[in-house]
């Protein structure tokens, strides 16, 4: 029992890379796709009410969530025809979350995401996206993404600016 978070966190990396031999936003990807989301949702859901939650399980987590993100944009970039400061705005967005593990890697000599209600938000927004494709404007789902992914990136490195300890589990910066 200890390790099936462990397991579901790596079985969501090998989903993600299923997406990359079938075709883009058909039935299979979706199955696919649903099936990566209902293991980010049980992984940590069950090391928490099984007491079994480690360093490690939330590393493999956020390795785990960061591979499904790159897989899908590699995806779905050619699907969604991003306009130029889109992109700048991502590439800000990424240069962000990068700085933010440049700053734990110094002060905590570790790898870390943290887990904070803006994360959790961006992850879900950016979970729906290829959901809600069919149904709502491109632009106006990326721009919303955008904004939620900028709050939630400059969040965590104001987190981790002024923390004197490492807090994987910390809620957001509003919470104590």
């Amino acid at each position: 029992m200890k390790s099936i978070p462990n397991y579901l966190s790596f079985c969501r990396i090998l989903f993600s890379l299923a997406l990359f031999v079938v075709q883009p936003l058909s039935i299979v990807f979706y199955v696919i796709y649903i099936a990566c989301g209902i293991s980010d949702m049980l992984d940590g859901y069950i090391a928490r009410k099984k007491g079994v939650a480690s360093l490690f399980g939330a590393k493999l987590d956020s390795i785990a969530d960061l591979i499904m993100l790159i897989v899908l944009f590699v995806i779905l970039y050619p699907i969604v025809n991003l306009t130029n400061p889109i992109i700048i705005w991502i590439i800000a967005i990424g240069m962000t979350r990068i700085v933010s593990m440049i700053v734990v890697l110094v002060k905590y000599k570790t790898f870390a995401i943290l887990h904070t209600y803006g994360n959790k938000i961006s992850g879900l927004s950016l979970f729906i996206f290829p959901l809600l494709l069919p149904y709502i404007d491109v632009s106006v789902l990326i721009n919303i993404i955008c904004i939620v992914a900028s709050l939630s990136a400059i969040e965590e490195l104001m987190i981790h600016l002024t923390s004197s300890k490492l807090q994987v589990n910390k809620q957001s910066i509003f919470v104590k």
